[in-house]
C-alpha cells in the first residue's frame, strides 16, 4: 500500500495513513481470530455449511515471522483462497464443481427439495444459498447460466409426508357424509376426528411400508439457514412472530423440517448470521485505504434512526451502525456521533476517514468537524439540497402562493357542498372509473401537500368543469356568492395555466432528485447537476413566462448554500469531464468555472496536501490544465454503453477515473494523491431504508438496551446484504407500486385546458 501525504495540525503529518508492519499484524490476527470463531460456531451446527471444508491459515513473512496474510484452506483438495469472501468461495469452488474432490456426500448445501409425489424419484436442488460476482454483489438473473448448464447435486428425493398423519385442518380432504342419522355431539367440527379416527383404524388392521424419508441433520440445518438469511435480510418485513403462524408449522413439517423456535431465530441464528457479516464488512472495511461516513436520518421530525455508512472508493458500501434519535437533534450531538463513529473505524489513524456526507447540520457539525481535520471533505446532501429548493418556491414565489390559496379554495368548496361533492363523483366514475375526494393538505406550506393537490385537481380537470355546467348544481352555484367565485376561477384559463405552471416546476424538481437518488450522486457531478437544474428551469419559464426572474434569484441562493469547493476540484480533476480541445487534446473544463470557482479549486487543493507538497501541487495543477490526459486514456475512461433497465447511456467502468490517476498518471505525486480522494466522494446520503415496522418496533421498546441491540443486528444483518446486491429500494414502496400498477399510462394534462363550449 503506497502512503502519501496531508496535513493535519503539524506540517509534517501526512495524508495517508503510515500502516506499520505491527498494525498490520495486529489487523490479520484479529481477523484470522474472528474468521476461526465462526469456523468453530459453524461446525457446531450453528454457521453456514462450508465451514466444515474451509479452514482459515495465517501466513507469516519468511523474513520477520510476522503475518502478511489471512488466507482458506480447502481440507478436500488443499487449494488456498482469499479470505475476504468465504460464502463466493464456497460458491465458486465447491457448489460449482471446481474442487475435484466435492462430491454430495462432502455436502452440507444440500437445499430442501419435496417431490410432487411419493412415486418421484429425482428432483432438482432449490438455490437457498445465493451466488455473488467478483464484487461482492448479487450475479444479476440475466447472467445466470440457463437451468440445464446448472450442476447437478445427486440429493435423495423426499417424498411428501403423508397428509393424513397431520392435522385435518391442512391436509384431510372432507370425509363422505355420515349417514342422516348420525348425531355428532360437536356439530360438522367432529367429521374431521371422525374420519382421522377412521383412517387410524384402518392403518392397524392393514399397516403399510413408510415411504417417507427423513432429511439428514445437515440438510435441515442448511435449509433453516437460509430460512433465516431470508427473515433477518427482511428487517422486519417478516415477522418473528410469524414463524410460529399454524399454516407456516404446517409447511415445515409438510416439507419435512422441524418446527422452528422463534427464541432462536432471535438470539442464537440472530448472533451467529451478525458476526459472520460483521467480519466480513470489517475485512472489507481494512482493504481500503481511505474512506467517506454517509450519515443520514438527521433530518427526520420525529422518532427514527440515524444510518452510519461506510462509502469505499471501489464504489461499493458498508452499513456500520444505527443511533435511535428522538425530535430534533442538536448540532453538537451530531459532531459527536460522527467523531466516534470515525474512531470507531480508524482508530488512531482518523487520516483516513477523507470525508463526511451527511443530510443536515451543513453549517456548523460538518464545518467544525472540517475546521478540526484539515484533509477532511464534509459536504451536506444533494438530495436534500433539491428537496429544499421547492421548499424555497412553496415560501417565496407569489405564483406558489396564490394556486396553492385557489386549490384549496376550490377543493374545499367540492369536498364540504354535498350536492355538489355528489356530482364532482358522478363525472369522475365516468371519466376515470373511480371517485375520489381532493387531497386538502394540512399544513399550506408542506411542498408534498401541495403537490398531491395539484395532481388531484389536474387529474379532475374535466370532472370539475363539467360540474360547473351541471344543471343540477346550478341553483347552488347561483345563488351563492362564493361558488360564482369558484366557478368563474374553473372557467379562466388562465387559472389552469398557472396551476399547471406550478405542477410542472415540482415535477422537474422532484424527478431529478429521484434521479441523484437513484444514481447515487458523486461530488464531481454536482456542477453539472445545478448547471442542468438551471437550463431545465429557464426552459420552464419560456414556455409559462411567469417566473418574471424570481425563480432564477431562488435557485442561485439554495445552490449557494449548498455549494463547496471540492464540487470545482472534483469536476476539473476527474478525467470523465475532460473535453476535447481543436488540437486533439483531452483538458480539464476550467472555462466551465467562475473565476471565485477556480480559486476555490486552488485552495482546496493546498489544504489537503501537505504545507510542503502545496507548491508541488499546484504546478502539477497546471501541468494538468496545458497537457491534460492521453487522448486513448480519456476516451477509455468516458466509454458508455447502453443500460438495458433504464434505456439510458450510462458510464462503462466508473472506477476508472479514479483508477487511471493511481496508475498512468502516477508522475502527479502530490495531486493525484488529491484526486484520488476527491473523485469516489458521495454527494448524497440516499442508500439503505430502515423498514417501518422495524422503526416501529425500535421506538416501541427504546429504553431497552436488548431490543435494540437485536435491531442493530437485524439492520447491519439486512443493510450489508442490501448492498451486496446493489439493491438500494424498499420494500414497502415496490409494495405499493406493484398494487399501483395500471394497464395504461396516464397523462394528466390531458383533459386540462378543455373547451367549456364542449361540456
Amino acid at each position: 500500500m503506497s502512503t502519501t501525504n496531508t496535513p493535519t495540525t503539524a506540517p509534517e503529518t501526512s495524508i495517508d495513513v503510515l500502516t506499520t508492519d505491527e498494525l498490520t499484524a495486529k489487523a490479520l490476527n484479529k481477523r484470522y481470530e474472528g474468521l476461526m470463531t465462526v469456523r468453530t460456531k459453524a461446525v457446531k451446527g450453528k454457521g453456514a455449511w462450508y465451514w466444515t471444508h474451509l479452514e482459515p491459515i495465517l501466513i507469516r513473512s519468511t523474513d520477520t515471522n510476522l503475518p502478511k496474510a489471512v488466507k482458506l484452506r480447502c481440507s478436500l483438495c488443499d487449494a488456498v483462497f482469499s479470505a475476504s469472501n468465504p460464502s463466493r468461495t464456497a460458491s465458486e469452488h465447491l457448489k460449482r464443481g471446481t474442487c475435484p474432490n466435492f462430491t454430495s456426500s462432502s455436502s452440507s448445501a444440500a437445499a430442501v427439495v419435496v417431490s410432487p409425489s411419493p412415486s418421484s424419484s429425482s428432483s432438482s436442488p432449490s438455490h437457498h444459498n445465493r451466488k455473488r460476482n467478483s464484487s461482492g454483489g448479487a450475479v444479476p438473473s440475466r447472467l445466470n447460466p440457463p437451468p440445464q448448464q446448472q450442476p447437478s447435486y445427486h440429493v435423495t428425493p423426499i417424498t411428501v409426508v403423508d397428509p393424513s398423519r397431520f392435522c385435518v385442518e391442512y391436509s384431510v380432504p372432507p370425509p363422505p357424509p355420515p349417514p342422516q342419522h348420525l348425531m355428532l355431539s360437536g356439530g360438522k367440527d367432529d367429521l374431521g376426528p371422525l374420519a382421522m379416527l377412521e383412517d387410524s383404524v384402518k392403518k392397524l388392521k392393514s399397516p403399510k411400508p413408510s415411504h417417507t424419508q427423513s432429511l439428514t441433520r445437515s440438510e435441515i440445518e442448511t435449509a433453516l439457514n437460509s430460512l433465516s438469511e431470508w427473515v433477518y435480510e427482511s428487517c422486519g418485513s417478516v415477522s418473528l412472530t410469524g414463524l410460529e403462524h399454524p399454516k407456516f408449522r404446517a409447511f415445515l413439517t409438510q416439507v419435512g423440517l422441524p418446527i422452528i423456535s422463534k427464541r432462536d431465530f432471535a438470539t442464537t441464528r440472530l448472533d451467529v448470521k451478525y458476526e459472520e457479516a460483521k467480519a466480513e464488512s470489517e475485512s472489507r472495511i481494512r482493504d481500503a485505504m481511505f474512506l467517506q461516513i454517509s450519515s443520514d436520518g438527521w433530518d427526520s421530525s420525529g422518532e427514527g434512526l440515524v444510518n452510519l455508512i461506510v462509502n469505499l472508493p471501489n464504489g461499493t458500501s458498508v452499513y456500520r451502525k444505527a443511533v435511535p434519535v428522538n425530535g430534533v437533534v442538536p448540532s453538537n450531538y451530531a459532531e459527536e456521533v460522527l467523531l466516534e463513529t470515525v474512531k470507531g473505524i480508524c482508530g488512531n489513524s482518523p487520516q483516513r476517514c477523507v470525508g463526511i456526507v451527511s443530510d443536515k447540520f451543513k453549517t456548523k457539525a460538518l464545518r467544525s468537524l472540517e475546521r478540526q481535520h484539515q484533509w477532511m471533505v464534509n459536504l451536506s446532501c444533494q438530495f436534500q439540497g433539491l428537496n429544499s429548493l421547492i421548499k424555497d418556491f412553496v415560501k417565496e414565489l407569489p405564483l406558489f402562493k396564490s394556486v396553492s390559496l385557489n386549490c384549496v379554495r376550490l377543493a374545499k368548496f367540492i369536498n364540504n357542498t354535498a350536492q355538489i361533492r355528489n356530482a364532482h363523483c358522478k363525472y369522475q366514475l365516468q371519466e376515470h372509473g373511480e371517485a375520489i375526494m381532493l387531497r386538502l393538505p394540512l399544513h399550506c406550506s408542506s411542498s408534498e401537500s401541495l403537490f398531491n393537490l395539484l395532481e388531484d385537481v389536474l387529474c379532475s380537470a374535466r370532472a370539475i368543469q363539467m360540474v360547473m355546467h351541471d344543471d343540477a348544481c346550478k341553483a347552488v352555484l347561483i345563488e351563492d356568492h362564493g361558488a360564482r367565485e369558484v366557478r368563474e376561477m374553473v372557467g379562466d384559463q388562465g387559472f389552469w395555466n398557472e396551476v399547471e405552471a406550478v405542477h410542472t416546476l415540482i415535477k422537474l424538481v422532484k424527478e431529478m432528485a429521484r434521479r441523484i437518488e437513484e444514481e447515487k450522486l458523486l461530488v464531481g457531478q454536482c456542477l453539472p447537476l445545478w448547471d442542468e437544474v438551471r437550463a431545465k428551469i429557464k426552459d420552464w419559464d419560456s414556455k409559462f413566462n411567469v417566473g418574471e426572474g424570481l425563480v432564477e434569484k431562488i435557485v442561485e441562493r439554495r445552490f449557494n448554500k449548498c455549494y463547496h469547493p471540492a464540487w470545482a476540484a472534483a469536476f476539473i480533476l476527474d478525467p470523465l469531464y475532460l473535453i476535447r480541445d481543436s488540437t486533439g487534446k483531452y483538458l480539464p473544463p476550467f472555462k466551465c468555472l467562475s473565476p471565485e470557482q477556480e480559486k476555490d479549486v486552488d485552495k482546496l487543493i493546498t489544504r489537503l496536501v501537505s504545507r510542503d507538497e502545496a507548491h508541488i501541487a499546484l504546478m502539477e495543477l497546471m501541468k494538468w490544465r496545458t497537457e491534460g490526459l492521453d487522448p486513448m486514456y480519456a476516451r477509455a475512461v468516458q466509454m458508455k454503453e447502453h443500460d438495458p433497465v433504464s434505456g439510458k447511456m450510462k458510464i462503462v467502468n466508473p472506477q476508472s477515473s479514479r483508477l487511471v490517476w493511481e496508475t498512468y498518471l502516477s508522475e502527479f505525486r502530490s495531486l493525484g494523491k488529491v484526486a484520488v480522494r476527491l473523485i469516489f466522494l458521495h454527494a448524497t446520503t440516499c442508500g439503505f431504508k430502515c423498514n417501518s415496522s422495524l422503526l416501529k418496533w425500535v421506538n416501541s421498546h427504546g429504553r431497552s438496551h436488548t431490543a435494540i441491540d437485536r435491531a442493530q443486528k437485524l439492520i447491519f444483518i439486512s443493510a450489508n446484504s442490501k448492498f451486496e446486491r446493489r439493491d438500494f429500494s424498499n420494500e414497502e414502496d415496490r409494495d405499493a407500486e406493484l398494487l399501483a400498477m395500471a394497464n395504461g399510462d396516464d397523462n394528466l394534462l390531458n383533459d386540462v385546458l378543455v373547451d367549456t363550449s364542449s361540456v
